[in-house]
């Protein structure tokens, strides 16, 4: 990833590193004409010499751009230097919640305002027919101000190519368009079967639904420090996603009364009976917060 440091994209001139995984590359950089930095993410040769598929990610995109909410990451444009496309973001500063999780637990208040703004974000999206198909601790930045920013809203779709009836095939489900700071591509496809919802996992259609299903996961996460859905191969953790139900007398003592049933809710299998919106989640946090 070193060699295109000090090399300049249009406008953009790449100062460091950030991240590879399994879809591609990301750098910061410099926006050399509105003097700021960004991030950018260089797409990968399997999405840029499909004519068909490239077409379809700029159309997807273009959609995405469409986001402006306080907690989402913008996509500022797609781009193209010699003939290279590469996508300019929204460069957000802080550490992700995989790292944050990597310290164990977090505290049941500042977990359920973590979890109210990733609802904020994903109410937004979804109110614009956006589902974010990729929810997990990589995609979720915490600033150092306090603010909660979700990345990668919509990518996975983009990156796919899915079937026309919204199912995804096969392979497309071990790809994950997030830039992993470290690890083997692997363990990129590792952490993100682990936030699959049910249906996702075995390349059904999805909707807003799954990403209710992730919130869960992610809030679970969240309170208790340790994963939902864990297993030493992809396989494992799928069979843990699709079988395994969710213990609740594994939460926190202290974890309220409405966010445990909200937990169950959004974690049933059956999307016909989980939580259908996630402006009911965001709205039971904000009781839970408020002490109501």
């Amino acid at each position: 990833m070193a060699d295109l440091i000090g090399q300049t994209f249009a406008h953009y001139r790449v100062t460091a590193a950030l991240g590879a995984g399994g879809m591609g590359e990301v750098y910061r950089a410099t926006d050399t004409n509105l003097n700021r930095d960004v991030a950018i993410k260089v797409l990968p040769p399997e999405v840029v010499e499909d004519t068909e598929r490239l077409g379809r990610f700029k159309r997807e995109v273009h959609l995405l751009a469409a986001l402006n909410h306080p907690n989402i990451a913008a996509i500022y444009g797609l781009e193209e230097a010699d003939g290279k496309p590469f996508l300019a973001l929204e460069l957000v500063e802080g550490e992700d919640l995989k790292e944050r999780l990597a310290r164990g637990a977090i505290a049941v208040d500042e977990a359920l305002e973590i979890a109210e703004q990733i609802a904020e974000a994903l109410e937004e999206a979804h109110n614009k027919g956006i589902v974010h198909r990729d929810l997990k601790p990589a995609n979720v930045k915490l600033t150092p101000d306090g603010k909660v920013k979700v990345l990668d809203f919509g990518l996975a779709k983009a990156w796919s190519g899915e079937t026309p009836d919204g199912s995804a095939p096969s392979a497309a489900l071990s790809q994950s368009p997030t830039m992993a700071n470290t690890g083997t591509i692997a363990g990129v496809i590792l952490g993100t079967a682990a936030y699959m919802s049910p249906e996702q996992a075995r390349g059904k259609p999805v909707d807003k639904r799954a990403d209710v299903w992730s919130f869960g996961v992610l809030l679970w996460e969240m309170l208790t420090g340790h994963s939902l859905f864990a297993g030493d191969t992809v396989t494992d953790v799928i069979a843990a996603v699709v079988t395994k139900e969710p213990d609740l007398d594994a939460l926190p003592s202290k974890t309220p009364r409405s966010v445990r049933r909200l937990l169950s809710r959004c974690l049933r299998k059956d999307p016909r009976t989980r939580l259908p919106d996630i402006g009911g989640a965001r709205l039971e946090l904000q009781d839970a917060i408020a002490g109501t």
